[in-house]
């Protein structure tokens, strides 16, 4: 009899592991709430008649048609690294308000408005990246940051932001030009995940001239108080900034086996000459 119980609760561990691989979760960043309005992404993002990527497709949204968040469905779609829920939403498109669903992957992180312009913040795809520290490849995913004015996409540009555990949360913000010459404002945009070791992204653009200009991605990552890796911007605008200047400052700490701090500095320096920068 015992042989048997142990036989049974053994099949029942097997198939309640199998249930939880098979299991999809969305990433927090992709968690929009009901009865708010979000914008699109994705150019063409497909509106389809049920919650389901098989599901007749009814009609397409462009980027930066606004949508009407009107539930959040159970099922949850995987593409590469992104993982997120179907959402059912509302839109008004040439006059008529119409429902459908759309994948929440496809919709902005964050959205701003400045100037006449359209800021969006979101994430595109999932690229295979070859790791510089291991031999080895990588998922990747690629976001990106879009300037639209009017109806029209005058600029856009994209970068590295982590993988799906990374991806617990994300702010987009404006900022001012940090007194950088001819910097009209400075988008940042960040992604982070929640547990200790895993790392946050800050990204932060130039907008002048109708241009976006990515500058050189911040990384920062801890580990309780054992461990932590913390990079920053000193802007000109900052305490002891340098005119047309932006200093890249890291920090490390890491404590040994009898609990003493191991603090590593080191810094970049980045010369703006009103249009683009290089490094001194």
């Amino acid at each position: 009899m015992r042989s048997l119980l142990t036989v049974v609760f053994v099949l029942f561990l097997q198939l309640f592991s199998a249930q939880e691989e098979n299991m999809m979760y969305a990433d927090g960043i992709f968690n929009f709430e009901e009865n708010k309005t979000q914008k699109i992404f994705t150019d063409w993002t497909r509106v389809r008649k049920e919650p389901d990527v098989k599901s007749q497709i009814t009609d397409s949204l462009q980027t930066n048609q606004q949508v009407m968040i009107l539930k959040k469905e159970e099922a949850v779609l995987r593409l590469g690294e992104r993982g997120a829920n179907w959402y059912r939403v509302s839109y008004n498109k040439g006059g008529t308000v119409s429902e459908g669903y759309i994948w929440g992957g496809n919709l902005c992180v964050g959205y701003r408005n400045k100037n006449g312009y359209d800021f969006l913040f979101g994430l595109s795809k999932t690229v295979d990246r070859k790791s510089k520290e291991y031999n080895e490849t990588e998922k990747q995913n690629i976001a990106g940051i879009k300037v639209i004015e009017g109806n029209v996409l005058i600029d856009e540009v994209y970068f590295d932001t982590g993988r799906g555990e990374e991806l617990s949360y994300g702010t987009f913000t404006i900022e001012s030009g940090h007194k950088l010459q001819n910097v009209e404002l400075t988008l940042k945009a960040m992604v982070s995940g929640e547990a200790c070791g895993i790392a946050s992204y800050d990204q932060y653009v130039l907008f002048r001239d109708k241009k976006l200009i990515t500058l050189p991605q911040l990384t920062n990552v801890g580990d309780a108080d054992v461990y932590y890796h913390s990079e920053k911007f000193i802007f000109p605008n900052d305490q002891g900034g340098i005119p047309n200047t932006f200093v890249f400052k890291m920090e490390e700490m890491e404590k040994d086996d009898k609990d003493r701090e191991k603090k590593k500095r080191s810094s970049k320096t980045y010369l703006w000459n009103g249009s683009s920068y290089q490094m001194k």
